[in-house]
């Protein structure tokens, strides 16, 4: 069985994206390549997830073949959701080469949760949370619980602050974390997010399922507001 490394990056062009494979020594050597000069007269080229698997040439093959629809003939390149990939990546058995400050599960979660929201804002009907505050009390297995207040605003989710952010550093974080100002473990201004998900990454710092993590104030998940809709 050969074994080797099957990787997925996106590009300068949003929505397209590149799966391949390398060698197991020339990994490092191919992102290099790839990320300064481009591939087939596309540029900006950036690695999102690598797996080290056994018998990587058929998988590939394999890769190639469920996503032929949405191949740029004689190329490597799709025009795919790099998250839909990573999922499914992260879904094989092998040892994750990239990204290596995160685990596989914490991986796929991460590109489900993305998926999740991309779905939520592109819906003709999102769901609706009433305007309020609500709140975080999530327990994390290295600093204990953590405290969050989001209040919601005509559907934007507006992290407060004053809310407690845990200091992970994850691969993958959104805009909205990084660009949060965040001083000894609290948020220094209010944070606007565009769902609840994107709310819980600025206060835990790693994937979530926001409807389930912030609660109204009967400690209820604001999930409830999703069901009530779709029983509607």
């Amino acid at each position: 069985m050969a074994r080797g490394i099957i990787y997925c990056m996106t590009t300068i062009v949003p929505g397209l994206i590149k799966i391949g494979k390398t060698g197991v020594n020339n990994f490092e050597q191919r992102m290099y390549s790839l990320e300064h000069n481009g591939y087939a007269q596309v540029v900006g080229l950036k690695r999102k997830f690598a797996i080290e698997v056994d018998d990587y040439d058929e998988k590939e093959s394999l890769l190639h073949d469920i996503f032929s629809k949405s191949n740029l003939p004689n190329t490597e390149l799709f025009a795919l959701d790099i998250d839909l990939v990573v999922q499914l990546l992260s879904s094989f058995d092998g040892k994750q080469v990239f990204p290596e400050s995160i685990t596989k599960e914490e991986a796929f979660n991460a590109a489900t949760a993305e998926r999740e929201e991309t779905a939520y804002l592109n819906s003709s009907k999102r769901f609706t949370v009433p305007d309020g505050e609500y709140f975080l009390n999530d327990k994390d297995k290295v600093y204990g619980i953590v405290h969050a207040r989001m209040k919601v605003e005509n559907g934007q989710f507006i992290v407060l602050k004053g809310s407690e952010c845990l200091p992970y550093e994850k691969e993958g974080m959104p805009k909205a974390r990084k660009d949060a100002v965040i001083e000894n473990g609290i948020l220094q201004e209010d944070v606007p997010c565009a769902s609840p998900s994107t709310a819980g990454w600025v206060c835990l710092g790693y994937s979530n399922n926001g409807w389930k993590i912030w609660k109204t104030e009967d400690n209820e998940p604001i999930d409830i507001f999703r069901k009530t809709e779709i029983d509607k």
